[in-house]
């Protein structure tokens, strides 16, 4: 008994000692001295407790809140950078920007490319496990279409036999049949041996197929964007309008499940089990949505994030620290950003100066885009004057555009009255629209203090709410007269920048763009299979473009991030729009050991 009081005396004593040279979080798990029972005989031993395992996870910072999250209606990049973490289409894109299978395993064009049949992958189910088949993807093209939607891609699948006619239907019109229009469209689930689909509970429903009024031999790529992700109908239905701002409804197929959402602050996405893409992503992914740059530089210092897209202004800081300026990755992007102008005849009840092509042409001719990239950007964009950005098909350097302050002040002189002096459009109280920061406030600064110096234009600086900007920016209602903006590629093919953008009845509505000879020339382009003559065409198009001066093309994006030392095997590619590897995720590990 004397024995047992003694080995029980030095436990309480060790354990005391050990608990007061705690003080804080030890470098080593701590030893545990406890007593024990063997054989009859109490004794002492140690024991070292196994480390608690941290839980790997990637914090991204991607600024601004999504203005919505809906496959069929969304075209922003922070939207789409939501939608393809929680579904998949029917083709995907890999590390190299090639189109492969995604949930589709297979597809085949007829000869003429007028029609394409894609065969989905074996037992296909939702993250949820419930089924998955071609009437999922059948419903979401029809829903892309359906003019009630109102989607803002929905002309990207203008080549569906039928769709051109049903999106552009007044669904208010008497004796509108959505049917009729449903029936006539080049759209339809079946099984493999052509009958028809019961039901989306039909898993032997594996195939879609699509005809076309025209050739579209790229369309196989546009049948893996969003406008095709397979979103639930009935969650579609009971969530009514707003039923995207609920995770509980944003039920898919891709490599994340949305766990949660806290509007403007916070997203958690965590691995979908049933995800059959190339592999399941091993680290739950949370989104933040700080717009101030320098706030969120600030959290990531004090390792609050694990990436953020780096700012211009931060970068004395940056380049002045060794670990930081290791984290700073940078490539190239996928973005042209361009001075944008609105082309309607008038603006806020007063006529519109930038239906002048001269003057469009003097805004152009006076926007500095090498210190734009070098004074403003820090050199994390690339000066250009041309539309489609090198390293994708397309890029052309011959354009008429450039920096040129005098030829800018005679193309102002040479413009049409009332527009064709500095004084003149200074009494019009010309307007510049951007998404309000107070690191955006000084980058517009120096824009309207350019166009002063230069045209001796008064340009007055309308700040805007992040998110409410981006939605003026869909409406031709309130698009700004003067704004940055841009296009960033979903895919690598001169359509992508070109017909899907500039053409009449596409992105173009939105600042009332429209060239009857450019659309007749990618019009003729989106239908020619011979590789060759398709390319001679697109780059034809893309010199009237350039000859019509829509717009100040000014620079050329980079990726450029601060990625915490924890984080790898990400795979680069021009279209990463919030983190590095954002193409394919599934390639990205956390090494926990290295947290702090």
């Amino acid at each position: 008994m004397r024995k047992l009081n003694v080995l029980l005396s030095l436990f309480v004593l060790a354990s005391l000692v050990l608990t007061a040279c705690g003080g804080g979080a030890p470098a080593e798990p701590q030893t545990v001295v406890q007593t024990v029972i063997v054989e009859g005989t109490p004794q002492v031993v140690t024991a070292v407790p196994p480390t608690e395992e941290k839980e790997a996870v990637l914090r991204v910072n991607t600024g601004t809140y999504p203005d919505v999250i809906d496959p069929q209606k969304s075209s922003f990049v922070n939207e789409i950078a939501h939608l393809n973490k929680v579904y998949m289409g029917l083709t995907t894109l890999n590390g190299k920007l090639e189109t492969v299978p995604g949930a589709a395993e297979s597809w085949t064009f007829n000869d003429d490319a007028t029609q394409l049949t894609f065969t989905l992958k074996p037992d296909s189910v939702y993250s949820d496990g419930s089924v998955l088949n071609a009437k999922r993807f059948e419903y979401a093209f029809q829903r892309n279409i359906d003019p009630a939607t109102a989607g803002e891609y929905a002309s990207i699948t203008d080549e569906i036999v039928g769709a051109p006619e049903w999106r552009g239907a007044d669904t208010a019109a008497e004796g509108y049949d959505a049917e009729a229009f449903k029936a006539a469209l080049g759209v339809k689930a079946s099984h493999a041996d052509g009958s028809a689909c019961a039901d989306y509970e039909d898993t032997a429903c594996n195939t879609l197929t699509l005809n076309f009024s025209k050739p579209a031999p790229y369309f196989a790529t546009i049948a893996g964007i969003w406008v095709g992700y397979p979103a639930k109908e009935e969650n579609i239905a009971e969530g009514g309008d707003i039923w995207w701002t609920s995770s509980k409804y944003q039920i898919g197929n891709g490599p994340f499940i949305w766990k949660s959402v806290d509007p403007f602050v916070k997203s958690v996405f965590v691995p979908n089990p049933n995800y059959a893409g190339e592999a399941i992503p091993t680290y739950r992914l949370e989104f933040s949505y700080i717009t101030d740059s320098a706030v969120a530089f600030e959290a990531y210092r004090n390792n609050e994030f694990d990436v953020i897209g780096s700012a211009a202004e931060d970068l004395p800081v940056i380049d002045a620290d060794a670990d930081l300026a290791a984290q700073h990755v940078k490539y190239a992007g996928s973005c042209t950003i361009k001075i944008q102008y609105s082309f309607f005849p008038t603006w806020g009840g007063k006529p519109n100066p930038f239906s002048d092509k001269k003057v469009r042409e003097a805004f152009a001719l006076a926007f500095d885009a090498e210190a734009w990239t070098h004074d403003v950007d820090g050199d994390l964009s690339l000066p250009t004057w041309t539309w489609i950005p090198p390293g994708y098909p397309g890029y052309d350097t011959n354009t008429p555009l450039h920096f040129d302050p005098e030829a800018a002040k005679a193309a102002l002189a040479a413009a049409s009255e009332p527009f064709n002096s500095a004084e003149k459009l200074n009494a019009l109280g010309l307007k510049m629209a951007f998404a309000d920061s107070a690191r955006n406030r000084q980058r517009h600064e120096w824009i309207a203090a350019q166009y002063k110096e230069i045209l001796g234009v008064d340009l007055a600086l309308d700040p805007v709410e992040p998110t409410t900007y981006t939605a003026i920016q869909k409406d031709p209602d309130t698009y700004p007269l003067l704004s940055r903006g841009g296009w960033c590629a979903d895919y690598a093919d001169p359509q992508n920048w070109l017909s899907v953008y500039w053409r009449t009845g596409t992105f173009a509505d939105r600042w009332g763009y429209s060239n009857p000879e450019f659309d007749a020339l990618v019009d003729e382009a989106d239908t020619t299979i011979d590789p060759a003559k398709r390319a001679e065409l697109y780059s034809q198009a893309q010199q009237v473009l350039l000859n019509d001066i829509p717009g100040a093309f000014g620079y050329n994006s980079l990726n450029h991030y601060l990625v915490k030392p924890w984080v790898k095997g990400y795979q680069t590619t021009p279209q990463d729009g919030t983190y590095p590897g954002d193409v394919t995720p599934w390639t990205i590990t956390i090494d926990t050991s290295m947290l702090p």
